[in-house]
């Protein structure tokens, strides 16, 4: 079969004398410029000749210049091809990336896009990552099947914004029973993933350059960023071990976004007070609260307290979850729980941002909570995630009782600790990586400093006979900064 070869070349005038150079110097300059990247296959010369609407002499012709100045290489049995050559740079207008006045001001502060940290380490505590290698794939595999044929005998149309009815309903009947959060599929939006969640939430919540919102210090970066793009005033409010210091609230926020169950990333829950105090500064204010129940589903100890949602009255929670955590973060779906005065603004808010989330994934994820997957999925790996927290307890006992303190609930796929203060944690991350130890500092997480003087270790990621011999290797790292 023939490649698609969509490539403008302009030809000069007719009975021009340079048609060939014309020819060879649009294909010369796109390989160049990368437009025609190495290993691109290109049409034969009978094909070539006839899309751009020449003569094939002159198409044969044109090929065997670039291929005498190395742009071109035949396979034989398999046709021509761009030679892999390195494409010249391109030119760029002058100014640092993202200092142009074009852009809107708020983008032009945010920070670069996080890369994909998908580095192999001997022993990786990375955080907010689960173990995909027990998940039920055959199943999903199966349900997914199911889902695409019935999809396949329906017309194409754009699907709900608000998300497929039957992954509402399963979505509304999940948090039910799991989190006690009480709704029906019409309070629910379904969403790529909570990032998408908040960014919803800020588009419809905040007036720029006027709205405050105020978030957990250390807290979740990505979700200040979705913030800080709508134009939102910060205020970063510190957390103790009772949770968001409500105390330090000022009155003019507007928005407050909070990890009640498993404050990321210390790990601490709110308090019982501090939830009842919490709601009625929202109620008392006109303000809005954003929960978001980061990992909350994997209680590993204590009874639950429950979640800020089912003890709102006055419709100021917007609920947040996602099935990142309690499945895997590449399925991107999420959802918000949004009260009555919410919902319209919200819906159009994801219409505008990409219509819908994937059909076929949307009815897959439905059977599988509606089949009990789900929560079958959760109570078994509650019990992995259990055992390794208490593996890595152990550990830091064992070899770091002297300079690492573990802090916050059994809840969650990771652990905080505190570092003796002759430690840097910043240095001690990089330390551990060279020697094959994955780990992130709580500086990383804080919005202002000093931030705490800590360590975060994710146990979604490392299996629980590999966490001794990697807090004991911590450990030996530690004694070089004594």
């Amino acid at each position: 079969m023939e490649p698609l070869f969509e490539l403008p070349i302009v030809l000069p005038p007719k009975g021009s004398r340079a048609l060939l150079r014309s020819v060879y110097g649009q294909l010369r300059d796109a390989i160049l410029d990368g437009r025609l990247q190495p290993d691109t296959r290109l049409p034969s010369t009978r094909a070539f000749a006839a899309a751009v609407g020449v003569s094939r002499n002159t198409a044969m012709a044109a090929y065997e210049l670039l291929l005498s100045e190395g742009y071109l290489a035949v396979r034989p049995g398999s046709g021509t091809y761009v030679a892999a050559i390195s494409p010249r740079p391109a030119r760029r207008p002058p100014g640092e990336p993202g200092s142009d006045s074009r852009l809107n001001e708020a983008w032009r502060r945010l920070p670069a896009l996080p890369g994909v940290d998908d580095e192999c380490f001997p022993f990786d505590f990375r955080l907010g990552l689960p173990d995909k290698s027990a998940f039920p794939f055959p199943v999903w595999r199966r349900l997914s099947a199911r889902a695409l044929r019935a999809w396949s005998k329906t017309p194409a149309v754009y699907g709900q914004p608000q998300g497929r009815p039957a992954l509402r309903a399963a979505i509304a009947k999940h948090v039910s029973f799991a989190r006690a959060v009480s709704c029906s599929p019409e309070h629910i939006v379904v969403t790529a993933g909570a990032q998408q969640a908040f960014d919803l939430l800020a588009r419809i919540l905040v007036t720029r350059g006027r709205t405050v919102v105020a978030v957990e210090d250390p807290g979740y970066p990505p979700l200040r960023d979705a913030f800080t793009a709508a134009g939102a005033r910060l205020a970063a409010i510190p957390v103790d071990d009772e949770g968001l210091r409500v105390d330090r609230l000022p009155d003019e926020a507007r928005v407050i976004c909070v990890t009640p169950s498993h404050q990321f990333p210390l790990g601490v829950t709110l308090s019982a007070k501090r939830r009842v105090a919490l709601l009625e500064f929202a109620q008392e204010r006109g303000a809005v609260v954003v929960e978001d129940d980061y990992d909350g589903e994997f209680r590993l100890g204590g009874r639950p307290l429950d979640a800020l949602q089912t003890l709102d009255r006055t419709g100021s929670v917007c609920y947040v979850g996602t099935f990142s955590k309690s499945l895997f973060p590449e399925l991107r779906l999420g959802f918000v729980v949004a009260p009555p005065w919410a919902l319209e603004a919200l819906v159009a808010a994801k219409a505008c941002a990409d219509w819908h989330c994937q059909t076929p994934s949307q009815d897959t994820l439905a059977a599988f909570i509606g089949e009990g997957h789900l929560a079958r999925h959760v109570r078994k790996m509650g019990r992995v995630y259990a055992g390794r927290r208490a593996a890595l307890l152990r550990a830091v006992s064992r070899h770091g009782g002297d300079w690492m303190h573990p802090v916050g609930d059994a809840v969650g796929l990771h652990l905080a600790a505190v570092l003796s203060p002759e430690i840097p944690a910043g240095e001690l991350g990089s330390a551990a990586a060279v020697d094959g130890i994955r780990l992130h500092a709580l500086e990383r997480y804080s919005a202002e400093k000093p931030a705490p003087n800590g360590v975060v270790l994710g146990y979604g990621m490392i299996r629980s006979d590999r966490i001794d011999a990697a807090i004991e290797r911590l450990a030996k790292i530690i004694s070089r900064f004594e």
